[in-house]
This record gives C-alpha cells, structure tokens and sequence, in this order.
C-alpha cells in the first residue's frame, strides 16, 4: 500500500516520511486519533514505505506489499475466543489471519464493529490477549529476511489486556533490532501510562469536509450535490461517508427504526411499541449500542433543524425529509431529557441488562418525553 491510497493527511504523511529522511525514526510510534480518519491506512502505507527499498520508492510496488503479506510485517489486533479452541488456548491474531487479510484487501478504512462482524464475534467482546505478545516476542526475535526494518502494526492497543499490556511494555523498553512499533490507537486514554510514555504519540485530526468531498467525486464518482452532502454528515469520517453511500446499510435499518418509534410514541401505540422493543432485543449487544447512539445522533440533527441551524446541521436526504414534520417535537424542554434516557439506555445494555425489558421502557419514556414538546 502507498501513501496517495490514504484519504487526505498529507501533513502527517510528510512528517512521518522526515522522520526517516532525517534519521530520527523513533522505534515506537503511536497514530492517535478519531474513527474514519485513516490512522490505519497511515500505519500500513508508512509500514510499506519502511520495508520498501529506497532506489524502488518511486517505482511499482513489489507484490508482498501490495498484497500485504512481506515476511517482515506484522499485524495485531483484537481476537475472540471460538468454541472450537482448546481452553488453555490464549486466542492469536494468526488464528484470525484469513479473516485480516481479506477485509484489509477490501481497503484499510474500517470499523471494529466490521472486523468483529468478520471473525463472527456477535457479543463477545474482542481482546488482545497474552498470547499475543509471546507471539510477537517469537516473531520479533527472528533476523529480517530482507535485512531491513521488522515493522509490528498493532491496531487498537487499547484492548490489550493487562498481562499482555505489561508484556508489550517490555518489549517496548527493548526492542529487538531495527524494529519499528506503530500503534494505531483511538482510545489512548485506556493504555497504560508507562506505555504511553515511552511511544511518540502522533495526533491524526479529523478529515476536512472538502477533501471527503473530492475524494468521494474522484474515487466513488458521485455527483457534487451528493457529495457536499455527504462529505458534511461524515463529520470528518471517510467510513461514515462510506456507510452512507451504502443502500441498505445498518444506518437505513436504524433511521427505519427511529421513525417507526418516533410515529408509535406520538400515537400511544404501547402494543405495537412492545414489539418494536422485542425486535431491537433481538440484536447484539454491540448492534443495540450503535442504534442508541444513532438516536442520540438524530435528536441532535432534529433539534438543530427545529432552530433552522442549516449549517449545523448533518443528515442524509432521507433523514432530512423526515425532519421537516417533525423535527418541532425535539426542543429546549425535552432534548437534554432525551440525551440522558439514551445514555442511561447505553449503560444498561452494556452492563448486560434485559434487553426488552431496557428497550420497552426506553420506548414509553420517549411517549412522555414528546407530550413535552
């Protein structure tokens, strides 16, 4: 993968491929920043650089890279526990390696959501576990075939768990030779404070809205309106641009859900609410997490549209539509008490509280919440 495949982050690019130039490549880095904005992609294209031959940089890529399977890159990332494993067995990212390669040849723009969905997580919650690092260690410790840099990409370091944390922290302190770590994390904050003392952190900003637009023009060929449009909902997020360009996608089955919620609520309609309730039950955990914060999303939209606040506003056509009628019911008296049912509803679900039971209640609040506007 090269550097003119990521979306945007020149500036980045730029200074990652000085650090080089210069002969001051730290062996640690860490790509900080928020979903969508292509940390990712960066650690790949910066991984390929390293392990290109200097007189080829400018020539085709070799095939073990383009295809990313050079012996001297290596990838981690959060696994799962299938029932097939033995239960002494610490799951690894080798045991998932098929699964990684296929949806990083799909394109490095990706959510964990999406991986888990891959390696058929449903509600386990993904790790990285011990077993990890003594692979990594065993990994490591082997000369480059090429003579060059060994590179460990480490997506989303924050899901280590704490024996496999303080293995990492080991390794870190030190490195096997000419080894180059780059951590891609988005939630730092979660790793441990001598692990992140002891990387260079590189903060990754948020994509601008004009440069999601031209590369939404120019790489998926759609119509400027379409692509103003959009490139202002992604809210500097190349996946959420992506997600919305998808019929059909999880975003259209929320919006379904919003409406139909929001029409049952105004009606007083608490049998057929009690069924919306049972079908959101039927999701996963994590799924029933995404369509809450999807609605935390539409309450926000709908109330800055009730305000005719049109540049703050970020919806797709189709929720726009929606809005028009009736975005008058989310207002100053009942939007904070919308905030602070869905976040309850959050915690819940996520403390494995009944889903039903959760969902139904969720559902006779918003009735009394709309009584408000």
């Amino acid at each position: 993968m090269k550097f003119n495949e990521v979306i945007g982050q020149e500036e980045v690019h730029e200074r990652l491929v000085q650090m080089v130039k210069e002969d001051r490549l730290p062996h640690a880095l860490m790509l900080c920043g928020p979903a969508g904005s292509g940390k990712l992609a960066l650690a790949v294209a910066f991984g390929c650089y390293l392990l290109s031959p200097k007189e080829t940089e400018l020539q085709e890529e070799s095939p073990m890279l383009r295809k990313l399977e050079h012996p001297d890159l290596h990838f981690t990332y959060p696994t799962i526990k299938l029932p097939s494993m033995g239960t002494d067995h610490k799951p690894v990212s080798n045991d998932f390696a098929r699964e990684w390669h296929e949806l990083m040849m799909q394109g490095p723009y990706f959510t964990l959501n999406q991986w888990l969905t891959a390696i058929g997580a449903e509600n386990q919650q993904a790790i990285i576990t011990a077993g990890e690092s003594d692979e990594l260690v065993r990994k490591l410790s082997l000369k480059s075939s090429q003579g060059g840099y060994k590179v460990s990409i480490i997506w989303l370091p924050e899901r280590m768990n704490i024996e496999c944390a303080n293995k990492l922290l080991k390794l870190i302190e030190e490195p096997p030779t000419q080894t180059v770590f780059l951590m891609v994390c988005q939630e730092p904050d979660k790793l441990l404070e001598t692990i992140r003392s002891r990387v260079q952190r590189i903060d990754v900003k948020k994509l601008p809205d004009e440069t999601i637009r031209q590369a939404l023009i120019e790489k998926r060929g759609i119509d400027e309106e379409s692509a103003r449009r959009v490139s202002r909902m992604a809210n500097g997020s190349w996946m959420k641009a992506l997600e919305a360009l998808q019929a059909g996608s999880e975003n259209q089955q929320f919006l379904d859900l919003f409406i139909l919620l929001m029409r049952l609520a105004y009606q007083r309609n608490v049998k057929e609410l009690r069924k919306w309730s049972e079908t959101l039950a039927t999701f996963g955990r994590e799924k029933q997490k995404r369509f809450l914060e999807f609605f935390l999303r539409m309450i926000r939209e709908n109330f800055m549209h009730n305000f005719q606040q049109s540049d703050l506003c970020y919806m797709t056509q189709e929720e726009e539509n929606f809005a028009r009628n009736f975005a008058r019911f989310i207002n100053e008296g009942n939007v904070l008490q919308f905030y602070d049912l869905t976040n309850r509803g959050i915690r819940d679900i996520g403390q494995n509280a009944n889903a039903k039971i959760v969902f139904f209640d969720f559902a006779l609040q918003v009735i009394i919440l709309l009584i408000q506007k």
